[in-house]
Order: structure tokens, then C-alpha cells, then sequence
């Protein structure tokens, strides 16, 4: 329920909120493709190919799309812990954050990523939520908020530097690397404004 002074949510409505939206991302995600291994993997060709005009149009698409049950498993739980601990900072501001990351995160690979080579998986959106959680805390100087980007980075961190480097090519270190500059940035972008103490006359 929301606070009938401030028109705010509650904390706990904002974490179920949170964990509802999450859930279903996730669950988008397996759904997706059980149809594209249903179809042969059709769904693959609609990923990002680099510098292809016509592959514009997998920067929308290239995150909600994998290589495989395997691969969006390997997703799956940070994409849950990342997304609900953002969500946890406002719905709205959640999806303005993943919204950017998406499209900024698309771009960088269409323009850097190999010549003709396909681009799919949410991970580029997980290392922009990585980042924007690890930066936020000390963004907006709040204990909480640096308590678990400092948690995220200590659980995390090490597979993250892996999945940026480029002698990694298992994986689209492009799609990483952009996506973690991209989340940091948002949480510059997208920080609360500071409220400013009332005057009393």
C-alpha cells in the first residue's frame, strides 16, 4: 500500500513489486525459447548482426533472445538478484534503467562486435544492472544501497572481469562491456533528485 502522506509505497510493496516483475522477466525468458527450440531456432536470426542495417532491429529483440537452454540459464539468476535489487529503487526508474541499457548496450555491439556475427542473451542487460547496482550506492550515499553493490561486486566481480575481457571468446565480451559502461552511467542519469529541507517561517 502506498504511504496516504507521501503517496510512496511501502517497502514491502515495493519488494513484492519487484519480485513479481522479476519472476515474470524470467519465466518471458524460458518461454521464449522453448518456442525457438520448438521451431529449429528460428528466433536466433533476430539477435543483433553487427553492422547489418537489417540487424538494427535485434537490439530490441537480442535480449530476451539465447543460444540454447543452457545459455539462458546461465542468465537467469543474476538477471532475477540484479533486477530485483534495482527494482527495489523505484519501478519506473527500474525499467527507464533497463530501457537504456538495452538500447545503449544494442548499439555498442552493432557498431564493435565482428563483422556479420549474431548477438543474443540477456547478459549484456546483466552487467548493466552489475554496474548500475555497484555504482548506485555511492551515486546517491546511501549505506544500503553501497552495502549491496559491494556484496553484488564481492559474489560477482570475478565473473564479471571474465566476461569482459576479450580473451574470452566463448562469449560476446562486446555485449559485456558495453552493457557494464552502460549501467554505470545510469545511475549517474537516473539518480534521485535531493530534497531540499522545507522552510519554516
Amino acid at each position: 500500500m502506498t504511504d496516504p502522506r507521501t503517496g510512496e509505497w511501502s517497502s514491502a510493496d515495493r519488494a513484492k513489486a519487484a519480485a513479481k516483475i522479476m519472476l515474470v522477466w524470467v519465466t518471458a525468458l524460458w518461454a521464449l525459447e522453448a518456442v525457438d527450440h520448438a521451431t529449429g531456432h528460428a528466433l536466433d536470426a533476430y539477435g543483433i548482426v553487427a553492422r547489418d542495417p537489417d540487424g538494427l532491429g535485434g537490439i530490441l529483440a537480442a535480449p530476451f533472445l539465447h543460444f540454447g537452454f543452457g545459455h539462458v540459464a546461465s542468465n537467469s539468476v543474476p538477471l532475477l538478484v540484479f533486477g530485483f535489487f534495482a527494482a527495489l529503487g523505484g519501478i519506473r526508474r527500474f525499467l527507464a534503467v533497463c530501457a537504456l541499457i538495452i538500447v545503449a548496450d544494442g548499439v555498442g555491439v552493432w557498431l564493435i562486435s565482428p563483422s556479420d556475427s549474431i548477438t543474443a542473451g540477456a547478459s549484456g542487460l546483466v552487467f548493466g544492472l552489475f554496474g548500475h547496482l555497484v555504482v548506485r550506492g555511492f551515486v546517491e550515499r546511501r549505506l544500503l544501497g553501497i552495502a549491496v553493490g559491494v556484496t553484488v561486486a564481492a559474489i560477482w566481480g570475478g565473473g564479471i572481469l571474465l566476461g569482459i575481457s576479450p580473451a574470452n571468446t566463448t562469449v560476446s565480451w562486446q555485449a559485456h562491456l558495453v552493457g557494464l559502461v552502460a549501467g554505470a552511467g545510469t545511475a549517474f542519469l537516473f539518480r534521485p533528485a535531493r530534497r531540499r529541507p522545507a522552510l519554516t517561517p
